[in-house]
């Protein structure tokens, strides 16, 4: 399925992400890691796997790293029930799989009110 939606920058990626995480971003650091909580917890899942991993197992997310091709899937709910993010491991599986999760993430952030 292609769409012409235009891609979020990194910092989208990660407000919609919190949003949908019940995160509070008090301010954001000169390196573009989120202050959530208060102003000495840094957050940033699309830099940090411990980030992505408890991002992934808050969202209640599902992890593939098939052979091939050379994607990462992160399955939503039921099989089926929301579409998966793919992103181009392209030799870095885990920035991929980092960026997968937070945006899969902020396509459910994006929806919320």
């Amino acid at each position: 399925m292609t769409t012409n939606k235009p891609k979020n920058t990194d910092r989208e990626l990660l407000e919609l992400a919190a949003k949908a995480a019940g995160y509070s971003i008090w301010e954001w650091d000169r390196d573009g890691s989120a202050l959530i909580a208060d102003p000495t917890i840094r957050w940033n899942p699309l830099e940090d796997d411990g980030d992505a991993l408890r991002l992934a197992i808050k969202m209640g997310f599902n992890l593939s790293l098939p052979s091939s091709p050379n994607q990462v899937f992160v399955q939503v709910g039921e099989r089926g029930s929301v579409p998966f993010e793919l992103e181009r491991i392209d030799g870095n599986p885990l920035s991929a799989t980092r960026r997968a999760i937070v945006r899969a993430a902020a396509e459910i952030g994006g929806a919320k009110p």
